[in-house]
């Protein structure tokens, strides 16, 4: 029920922390993987990694024409598509202030580079699974923050900051991937979200500390704890899931 052989997945981000460790999993249950990521990550060397069932093609997907570019490229290569695992993380040079430092444009630009591209990806997707008589499952990462508030004691007295935006962009992701999971359900398409905690990625040590005294299971969690809940929603074994949030946070949000 878990295997994915046969299936082809494509994911956003690839070259980055979570997406490369998604990528990897969705290749080891037997997914053929293409990555896409812009042309400065890690992607090709990550696809390369991965062997031949992988392959690396650079998209911007915050851009309309280079998403509809990178879906007509998969669809030549490999003539169907069954999973989109959206891991991007698109934003500007100035996200990560403090609340009182964001400008307005900076947070027009980061909630439609980040959201809309989710929004993007997850249309052509859709559009490409509904005509598949097996249908297909889009998996969209959200966040614990996109749940709840950030505790914001966490941060006291570091150079470092939960963004506004990021609040709102997560937020939303929930509820289009609700409204995805409703439209797209007729057509055999699933849509779900994965809702990690805080992802170990170099953080400070204070922080660090901090976060995982606020955690059942005491640790932060790795990529591959994320990657494991996005190939479960990806296969057969969740083909009665949809609409639905998977919180993979060591328990933090039950405190």
């Amino acid at each position: 029920m878990f295997e994915l052989d046969g299936k082809v997945a494509l994911v956003t981000g690839g070259g980055g922390l979570i997406g490369e460790a998604v990528a990897e999993g969705l290749a080891d249950q037997g997914a053929t993987v293409v990555l896409t990521d812009l042309p400065d990550s890690d992607g090709s060397r990550v696809a390369q990694r991965l062997g031949d069932d992988a392959w690396f093609r650079q998209a911007d997907v915050t851009d309309e024409t280079a998403v509809a570019d990178l879906f007509e490229r998969v669809l030549d290569e490999e003539e169907r598509l069954d999973v989109l695992a959206n891991c991007a993380y698109p934003r500007n040079e100035n996200y990560g202030r403090q609340y009182e430092a964001v400008d307005y444009d900076d947070w027009c630009e980061n909630l439609l580079a980040h959201l809309g591209s989710y929004y993007l990806t997850s249309k052509a997707a859709g559009a490409v699974m509904r005509d598949q008589p097996e249908g297909g499952s889009i998996v969209n990462l959200g966040s614990i923050y996109g749940r709840q508030a950030p505790d914001f004691s966490l941060y006291e007295g570091l150079e470092m900051t939960s963004p506004v935006e990021y609040a709102a962009i997560k937020g939303g992701v929930l509820n289009l991937t609700r409204y995805l999971a409703s439209y797209l359900g007729p057509d055999g398409v699933r849509a779900n979200v994965v809702s990690p905690g805080g992802v170990f990625d170099g953080h400070d040590e204070t922080f660090v500390e901090r976060y995982e005294q606020r955690t059942v299971l005491g640790r932060m969690a790795t990529p591959e704890d994320v990657a494991g809940a996005v190939c479960y929603l990806a296969s057969d074994a969740a083909s009665y899931v949809t609409g639905h949030d998977l919180v993979v946070d060591g328990g933090w949000t039950i405190q």
